[in-house]
């Protein structure tokens, strides 16, 4: 098991780590942004709320605040990533792991790969399958997380962030982070999961907890 990690340590590394950054950014960017529109174009304006609002001639104030959000895309993922890639740095530090931020920073860019699956999973699902939502079922729903498990009308809208944050692939990124430590590290695969459980997955709870505290 180490030598094949170490074998594909060496692979990512020398075939898939030595990427341009900048580029990368950009491409994530505009991969949110594309997904985001193609919400926008087949499932929002499908909402019958939004078609109402379109033969008013009033849908101009949410075209406004949706134009905002493709604004703040690269704004939001750059805050996060950066949010991300110190906590881990931190803890990268106390476990006596001397890695670049930078370094670091890439790595966690990377995994966000992970989230792509999720907007997909939306998109095809009230396309395909739901396709007359109103609008609060389609702010509500988050593929394979907790929500889904419940009735969200049931329940306080305080706790519908928090259901919809613990799901499947946040879960799996957790695994993807310890495998960006260790590839980078070349280190004990155990220590990179120390690393991620005690730092970002301790901070992940922790910010929801606060989410539900100052709600």
């Amino acid at each position: 098991m180490t030598d094949r990690l170490t074998k594909y340590r060496k692979q990512f590394l020398e075939d898939w780590f030595d990427f341009n950054g900048a580029g990368m950014f950009f491409i994530i960017c505009m991969t949110y942004i594309a997904l985001l529109f193609v919400k926008r174009i087949f499932i929002i304006d499908s909402i019958a709320a939004f078609e109402v609002l379109n033969e008013r001639g009033d849908i101009w104030v949410f075209d406004i605040l949706y134009g905002i959000q493709y604004l703040s895309v690269p704004i939001f993922l750059a805050w996060k990533w950066s949010w991300t890639t110190l906590t881990l740095w931190i803890g990268c530090f106390m476990f006596g792991y001397r890695l670049h931020f930078n370094q670091l920073w890439k790595m966690v860019m990377l995994a966000e790969i992970v989230f792509f699956l999720p907007e997909i999973v939306k998109v095809l699902w009230f396309t395909l399958f739901y396709t007359d939502p109103d609008y609060n079922d389609y702010m509500a729903f988050y593929p394979f997380s907790l929500i889904n498990l419940v009735d969200y009308t049931q329940i306080a809208p305080k706790w519908h962030y928090p259901l919809k944050s613990i799901n499947i692939f946040e879960v799996l990124y957790w695994p993807v982070l310890v495998l960006g430590i260790y590839f980078l590290s070349g280190k004990k695969l155990k220590y990179s999961a120390y690393i991620v459980l005690s730092t970002y997955v301790l901070f992940f709870f922790v910010w929801l907890a606060f989410y539900l505290a100052v709600y």
